[in-house]
């Protein structure tokens, strides 16, 4: 079984910057893409960014290219979120994914494990 536990959420200003952290427990770190998602306030869960066993594939959600910026270390069993630039429309609970295989997928029905979330609210 995986245990995932995100950190790092916070309420701040727009323009400022994040980085949430995801702790990964309980099996082969390596074996797993790595993902973001998040979910606002009376809206469905949307992809924001992932990341391959290896990095060498990220892909990221339309609406955070350019500012967000997927990374994990594999001794530590971490993935990171970098979010610069935040703005109102990013408030929302973030949760961190894991998925088995080699792929990243964009649909959250696709991913097999699941952190509790960490609160992002950035205010004008």
């Amino acid at each position: 079984q995986v245990q995932l536990v995100e950190s790092g959420g916070d309420s701040v200003q727009a323009g400022a910057s994040l980085r949430l952290s995801c702790d990964f427990s309980g099996r082969s770190f390596i074996s797993f893409s790595m993902g973001w998602f998040r979910r606002a306030p009376g809206k469905g869960r949307e992809f924001v960014a992932g990341v391959t066993y290896n990095s060498g594939t990220k892909l990221y959600g339309d609406a955070v290219k350019g500012r967000f910026f997927i990374s994990r270390d594999n001794n530590k069993k971490m993935a990171h979120l970098q979010m610069n630039n935040l703005r109102a429309d990013d408030t929302a609970t973030y949760y961190c994914a894991a998925l088995m295989g080699t792929v990243v997928v964009t649909g959250s029905e696709d991913w097999d494990y699941w952190g509790q979330g960490t609160l992002v609210t950035v205010s004008e």
